[in-house]
């Protein structure tokens, strides 16, 4: 395994981000693990140095929090040995307020989380979506109060336009409060509209870029074909695959699946190699249902596909509506 700096702050994350979104109740979700089915998976991405694993509150209604906390906790020998990402935005509850990115339900929900995960703080915490109804300037304070108050070290966001990041940081900047440190957007050979505005903006700035869906949720991976039948419980029952992706984007996976051949490598190595070579990017979040996911994501931080091959996986890319802001 491979380390770096997330950006340029001083926290180090090692290069494949475990995904603890399918980890959960299968209750609530079909391809969701519940903790006895991810414990082998978890305990073979510690064994293989991943020490960077990424949450949400709303995931299975906050059980893929809890199993988080419980896993790393028996996995690791101590709190600092790991990084642990969390993210808040999404409903929680029924309520008006159990929701958004007001201070109410920021400081309300930090506390939530470190109830579940089973902690004094998170390293990385995330707002899951920018909040159209609360001004920023509450919502950048309150994140500074969360961080002040020793509960998270660092703040990071997701899925956004440009300009509402670099608002952003620019509010947090004048005020002297806290900035986020990294961008979880929606990056992948299939979805690059990203390469537009905000890669750059985070290159520049030294944001860490930690794509979510580096695999699109599974096509680069091979579980679908061009009649769309899916061969994985997710692919079978994941309606947002028909929605942001079209049989136009299997021209690419052709192409990640011809090089992949040619290298004796997946076709999810592949992608996530070419992934891991991109300007900006960090760590993508890689989800795992099983231990054969897992090894492949580690085993892509020691590809490096050349010019020729990158070309072939760039060439059929047509631009894309923008998707995952919602």
């Amino acid at each position: 395994m491979e380390y770096a700096r997330l950006g340029r702050s001083g926290i180090k994350v090692s290069r494949i981000c475990l995904g603890m979104m399918s980890y959960g109740d299968p209750e609530h979700r079909k391809w969701q693990l519940d903790i006895d089915a991810a414990r082998p998976i978890v305990r073979r991405a510690v064994e293989s140095g991943v020490t960077f694993f990424d949450t949400a509150d709303m995931y299975s209604n906050g059980r893929s929090e809890e199993i988080t906390g419980e896993l790393l906790r028996d996995f690791f020998p101590g709190r600092d040995d790991y990084v642990l990402a969390t993210k808040v935005y999404l409903p929680m509850g029924p309520g008006p307020n159990d929701r958004g990115l007001s201070r109410k339900h920021i400081l309300a929900s930090i506390d939530a989380s470190l109830r579940r995960l089973g902690t004094d703080h998170v390293d990385l915490y995330q707002i899951h979506r920018w909040d159209p109804e609360t001004p920023i300037e509450e919502t950048m304070e309150a994140l500074h109060d969360v961080v002040r108050a020793g509960k998270a070290r660092y703040i990071g966001a997701s899925s956004m336009f440009a300009w509402q990041f670099a608002k952003a940081q620019h509010t947090a900047a004048a005020a002297g409060w806290t900035r986020f440190v990294s961008m979880q957007n929606h990056y992948n050979l299939l979805y690059r509209e990203e390469e537009r505005e905000m890669n750059p903006f985070c290159l520049d700035q030294g944001m860490g870029v930690i794509p979510w869906s580096p695999l699109a949720r599974g096509l680069l991976a091979g579980t679908r074909d061009r009649d769309r039948f899916g061969t994985t419980t997710r692919a079978g029952s994941d309606p947002l695959v028909e929605k942001w992706y079209a049989d136009a984007e299997f021209d690419i996976v052709d192409a990640t699946r011809a090089v992949a051949e040619e290298r004796g490598l997946s076709p999810a190595q592949v992608a996530l190699a070419w992934l891991l070579g991109r300007p900006a990017v960090t760590a993508p979040i890689v989800g795992a249902t099983r231990i054969g996911h897992l090894e492949d994501a580690v085993a892509a931080v020691e590809v490096t596909l050349d010019e020729a091959e990158v070309a072939r996986l760039e060439a059929p890319y047509r631009p894309r509506p923008v998707m995952g802001h919602g």
